[in-house]
């Protein structure tokens, strides 16, 4: 596309973790695809995973690997499988601080594009005389819940109502009190910013939330998504986030050979780890359904050639025997984005990452949902309370991290429950199947031009232009933020 005037200059900070780099970078694709020139900041690993273009370049910087204690070319969150090396990961991406910084302050940007758990890119904007917008991966619903319970006191616990809020909101459990002193702060500087960018169409997230968002906060917020349309071809799709551990064409053979909606896919992203215990219960509930099913396994990557005993404590003796061609385990990495577009794909089994969530959202496959940590317990009531595009397992338990041990067992009961609930073809199945097609027609529609998404991009780099083309920065910037 043609760009009018002199093109933008966009720095993007990503942080090391596959959820919220890869939509970061494809939110960055959309600017560079209106004509305007973006640099990607990140490690030469993570960079591995990118295409260069003439106005996508972009700049690596060393990963301090010896200094953390991780190994060569571990650089980024999906490639560690505990606590310890999540922490390290993070203690390196915070010892970037200062070659970044270096180099953004020898050549600055019209703009720079962080995620917020860089907050002192805040400072670093400031200091420049630049606009900073913010990146979290997050759902503005799921933002608004946790502005709204800043208000609750921090040693809550057991089930609440969301305080001050659109609609009427229980969860089941409350978040951590060590999750809110980690998330609160980090959302205190973002609100700083001269605005959130929002991987997400307005239509799902409800012009009601932007609404209270820019009334409860003075902020503003920017829906630029879905990020994952940004991939058009197959190829594009099948190039999304780390090389897969199963071709493309074995997934899609081995789909093809099923009927329309046949096959539940379960994945719980790329840092959810659970017991094999957790796994046995999976297993028995998805055999015990009838349904076929493609999973997911990334607890056992490499693991093809495990002895018998061992794989006993995760799969039901003589399963892989009993349901042949049924199922397909995948260990690893996954084509996602591909899986969910096929026809015979006529449900997801998800933690409710907004990545993954969106990405179903867009293809229109309905959910059955199990948050684990994070926002992914507010990204469930969107889902299914709110939208009615899926049903809830019964997750509980509201973990730390993805690496926690859980105490508690989804059983079962509950699993195979959920699973009929959206495959059986009964009338709540096909209502939530019809909604879940609608919403992914309105997600395309969102990014063509003339759709809602377009048009904030369109407002978003007007707004960057004039913030560019004014001596007064910063008194232009409060136009959005008092």
């Amino acid at each position: 596309m043609e760009v009018k005037g002199r093109p933008l200059k966009l720095y993007f900070l990503p942080y090391l973790a596959a959820g919220h780099m890869i939509p970061m970078c494809d939110i960055a694709q959309f600017f560079a695809s209106r004509g305007h020139l973006v640099t990607i900041i990140t490690t030469p690993s993570n960079a591995q995973h990118l295409n260069q273009s003439h106005n996508f370049r972009l700049q690596t910087f060393p990963f301090p690997s010896q200094e953390v204690g991780l190994p060569d070319g571990v650089e980024n969150m999906t490639a560690v499988t505990d606590l310890d090396k999540s922490y390290r990961i993070n203690a390196a991406t915070m010892l970037l601080r200062q070659p970044i910084e270096s180099f953004v302050e020898q050549d600055p940007p019209d703009c720079i594009v962080a995620d917020f758990l860089y907050p002192w890119v805040h400072d670093l904007a400031n200091k420049l005389r630049i606009p900073r917008l913010v990146f979290n991966g997050f759902s503005l619903f799921s933002i608004c819940a946790m502005e709204s319970v800043k208000t609750l006191s921090i040693h809550s616990s057991g089930p609440f109502a969301i305080p001050d809020f659109p609609h009427h909101i229980t969860m089941k459990s409350s978040p951590p009190k060590d999750s809110r002193e980690f998330l609160e702060p980090l959302l205190t500087t973002a609100l700083k910013s001269d605005g959130f960018i929002i991987n997400n169409f307005v239509e799902l997230d409800g012009e009601e939330y932007l609404r209270h968002y820019e009334r409860t906060t003075g902020h503003k917020a920017w829906h630029l998504g879905p990020a994952c349309l940004a991939r058009r071809t197959a190829q594009e799709k099948a190039e999304r986030g780390p090389k897969s551990v199963v071709s493309i064409q074995e997934c899609v053979s081995w789909l093809d050979s099923k009927r329309v909606n046949s096959i539940v896919y379960v994945s719980f992203g790329s840092l959810c780890y659970f017991p094999d215990k957790q796994l046995y219960e999976i297993a028995c509930a998805m055999e015990a359904s009838g349904y076929g099913f493609m999973w997911v396994v990334p607890e056992k990557k490499e693991k093809e050639e495990e002895k018998e005993e061992e794989k006993e404590k995760w799969l039901p003796k003589g399963f892989e025997e009993r349901n042949g061609e049924k199922v397909k385990i995948i260990r690893g990495w996954a084509p996602q984005m591909i899986i969910l577009s096929h026809p015979a794909v006529g449900a997801f089994l998800t933690h409710c990452g907004w990545n993954s969530t969106v990405e179903s959202v867009a293809a229109g496959v309905p959910m059955i949902t199990w948050p684990v940590h994070s926002d992914q317990f507010y990204n469930e009531k969107l889902i299914t309370q709110l939208r009615g595009i899926g049903v809830e397992v019964g997750s509980e338990e509201w973990n730390l991290s993805c690496f926690f041990e859980r105490e508690k067992l989804v059983g079962r009961a509950c699993i195979e429950k959920a699973v009929r609930r959206i495959m059986d073809g009964a009338d709540e199945s096909l209502q939530i199947r019809r909604r879940a097609k609608e919403f992914g027609e309105t997600a395309r529609q969102a990014v063509e031009e003339g759709g809602s998404s377009y048009n904030n991009l369109t407002a978003l780099i007007d707004y960057l232009k004039r913030l560019r083309n004014s001596d007064a920065f910063f008194g232009l910037s409060t136009e959005f933020n008092g």
